[in-house]
């Protein structure tokens, strides 16, 4: 029988929980300067004995709630006390955040924590934001594997998806998947309702204890995928989904599933579904944001594999404007390893069960011909009412990015909605300039007056770099908002004695791309 791991309980005292984790300086900057810059990288890392070591001899509130909550280690009762002067001992009890420690399990008593609770923090245009994430307990404060019925609290890829999430004000939100509720939380600075809805129930009651101790409130459902809303419409869907491609068994054996990545489908079944259905709950105007993989099959390239799943999305519920972005590649070992190891199993505690999974893994690889597992961020949006498809975008950016990328995105379907309705003509009578984090580069051969490459760099967002001809870095050398690009193409022209129509055709595609990701601006 599966053991039934508790969850925090919402009580009518957690104001006070909030006055203490505040006056304990509980927060992103106060526990990063406790520990110090070598302790936190150690920590993000699983690696808990360098914050072990920052924190000896220390007796302030936070450093015993790093002890308790992030390491998983005892406090005395005048420790708790001390950590909860305003909560109490038996407020933290109520709450289910903390238990009697069981001196069986080695223990000399005190008080052990039920649940991980780390503060989460970030700053959008409302201003900075502190809060606190409970989620179960993890690697660090247990030593040993994830339950399969365990609620990651904000991991890589959740921050990953709060980043890349565009922040307009919207209607009403869906968060598929939830877990602890950190993209319901992040969505409800912008977002007049929000539906959370997740498969785990313990992950829903962490949730609800997080609005709860965040202050504002969720509309959470049971059910699996986009059943629990099926005929509703939303303007922005958000998701970090379970998508990790996990066998669901190996010769009559039945391998560890976790429900906060594992989907358990076949592949990537899961990822298929969700585009091919994500249309259904798009209001006209809607988009949705999510992460996923995708298998790469034989010698294929993977944009035909996902390029077939959009076809098979507007098929069955209309048109889709489509961005996604492959930021990593692994090969089928590698992706094993990968995750393997997210569940705690590891070469040194259980041999054999390590690598029986390994090996099940990669048979399941084989069994469909799996040469590669892509993984990346997925953009969808649903043109209003009547209009057709304009953007379909597969490309991949695998080098480092500048996050946020929520605001990068915003901007990207804006230029591009607006070069896209805009005539040749009426583009050249229009006056652009040059992005402030752009840059050009310029590389000669020694002894040469004329550079072999120019480079057009993008500092910020993606990092885009344009390979450009001498023609383009002029044209984007002279956009400072003065000169209507028909002006600066028509100097370029005569300067290099060639036909102006002929020069505009050449150029003005990429004008229109250069708009688009963000390297040009309208000057007004």
């Amino acid at each position: 029988m599966t053991a039934v791991h508790p969850t925090p309980q919402v009580t009518d005292q957690l104001d006070d929980l909030r006055a203490d984790l505040r006056a304990a300086n509980y927060t992103v900057d106060g526990t990063s300067a406790l520990l110090g810059p070598l302790a936190n990288a150690a920590l993000h890392r699983e690696q808990a004995l360098p914050a072990l070591r920052a924190l000896e001899g220390r007796t302030e509130p936070a450093a015993h709630l790093i002890r308790l909550f992030m390491l998983g280690k005892t406090l005395t009762a005048a420790e708790l006390s001390a950590a909860f002067p305003t909560l109490g001992i038996e407020g933290v009890l109520a709450a289910n955040l903390v238990r009697e420690a069981d001196p069986g399990r080695g223990s000399d008593g005190g008080y052990e924590a039920i649940t991980e609770i780390r503060p989460h923090g970030f700053a959008d245009e409302q201003g900075q934001v502190d809060w606190w994430l409970a989620s179960d307990l993890g690697e660090v404060a247990t030593g040993g594997a994830l339950g399969a019925d365990h609620v990651l609290g904000a991991g890589g890829a959740s921050l990953t998806l709060a980043q890349i999430t565009s922040r307009e004000p919207v209607g009403r939100v869906l968060d598929l998947g939830t877990g602890c509720g950190i993209q319901a939380l992040h969505a409800s600075r912008h977002a007049q309702h929000i539906v959370g809805t997740d498969i785990s129930v313990r992950a829903l009651e962490y949730a609800r204890f997080n609005a709860a101790l965040g202050g504002v409130e969720f509309d959470l459902r049971e059910g699996s995928m986009l059943e629990p809303v099926a005929g509703e419409k939303f303007d922005l869907v958000v998701s970090n989904p379970p998508f990790v491609i996990t066998p669901t068994s190996h010769e009559g054996d039945v391998l560890p599933q976790y429900e906060y990545r594992d989907g358990g489908r076949s592949g990537d079944d899961l990822v298929h579904d969700l585009i091919v259905n994500i249309g259904s709950v798009l209001a006209p105007g809607g988009r949705a944001q999510m992460l996923g993989n995708w298998e790469i099959r034989g010698d294929a390239d993977w944009t035909e594999r996902v390029n077939s799943w959009l076809d098979e999305a507007e098929a069955a519920h209309g048109p889709l404007d489509a961005w996604i972005v492959q930021r990593e590649l692994l090969d089928p070992a590698q992706y094993a390893e990968t995750w393997i190891r997210d569940g705690g199993t590891t070469l040194d505690r259980d041999p054999a069960a390590y690598e029986a999974t390994y090996g099940a893994w990669l048979d399941d690889f084989a069994s469909r011909n799996v040469s590669g597992i892509g993984f990346g961020m997925i953009v969808l949006r649903k043109p209003p009412a009547g209009q057709p498809r304009t953007l379909r975008r597969l490309e991949e950016i695998t080098g480092t990015v500048q996050q946020p990328l929520g605001p990068v995105f915003a901007r990207a379907f804006a230029a591009h909605d607006w070069q896209t309705g805009l005539s040749d003509e009426a583009l050249w009578n229009e006056r652009l300039r040059v992005a402030p984090d752009v840059t050009d580069e310029r590389y000669f051969t020694p002894g040469n007056d004329d550079p072999n490459v120019i480079i057009i760099r993008q500092g910020g967002g993606f990092g885009r770099a344009i390979q450009s001809g001498t023609v383009l870095a002029g044209l984007v050398g002279a956009c400072d908002g003065e000169l209507s690009v028909g002006q600066i193409v028509s100097a370029i022209a005569s300067l290099f004695e060639v036909d102006t129509a002929e020069l505009a055709a050449e150029v003005l595609p990429d004008v229109r791309g250069l708009i688009t990701d963000g390297l040009l601006e309208q000057a007004n």
